[in-house]
């Protein structure tokens, strides 16, 4: 009857809609850190990508398409071989230590959607664990309250973590580069030789709608 109450005045639906979130989060962590970032595949399926890297007229047309020297295959433009995954991965971002997985064209998408609904949860969790302290200045107060204030520190910081990785992979994003461009445009050839900063770039918008869709 308790329960039959509660859903009556909707105190159920928060929580439910909150390990709904938690679990959201958890099915994308595991799709994110299990599913194929990119990996270059045989020779013959990087060429038929390579056509669509070599369109951009701002790239300079004498650049030779290198062969990595770990796995053998002919590079598409913006791969690059991960030594912690063995593979060439197509337009590679970064190798996630969290993920033990790397971010790539294929999850880079999945990863953002990843962050964002973590970072809702843990915003929400921080708001209960905030309503849930009641400061008192005595150390009995302290010893009841020391994991729940505990808990709040660690929210705090992973949320500090979490949208500073969320916002700069968006700013990252609108500009149609990524984590390993920016990190090392002097390394690398494509950029390097370029008459401009980021011959990907095609505006904020069609930066984010090439990305998401």
């Amino acid at each position: 009857s308790d329960l039959r109450e509660q859903e009556e005045r909707g105190e159920l639906l928060q929580p439910l809609i909150f390990v709904s979130l938690v679990l959201c989060s958890v099915l994308l962590y595991l799709k994110v850190s299990l599913m194929d970032p990119g990996f270059v595949k045989p020779e013959e399926e990087a060429e038929e990508a390579e056509g669509q890297g070599l369109v951009m007229p701002q790239v300079p047309g004498d650049i030779k398409l290198r062969r990595c020297g770990y796995c053998l295959v002919k590079q598409p433009m913006r791969a690059r071989h991960c030594q912690l995954c063995q593979h060439c991965v197509r337009r590679y971002d970064h190798h996630c230590p969290w993920l033990e997985n790397c971010v790539g064209e294929r999850n880079h998408p999945l990863f953002i959607g990843y962050l964002s609904v973590q970072l809702v949860v843990l915003l929400w969790g921080g708001h209960v664990a905030w309503s849930g302290l009641y400061f008192q200045q005595s150390w009995e107060w302290l010893q009841h309250n020391i994991l729940l204030l505990l808990s709040f520190l660690l929210i705090v910081i992973f949320t500090i973590v979490v949208l500073l990785l969320l916002v700069s992979h968006l700013y990252l994003i609108s500009c149609n580069t990524t984590t390993w461009e920016f990190m090392s445009h002097h390394r690398i050839s494509y950029l390097r030789h370029s008459e401009l900063e980021n011959p990907f770039d095609q505006g904020i918008i069609l930066n984010l709608w090439g990305f998401f869709c």
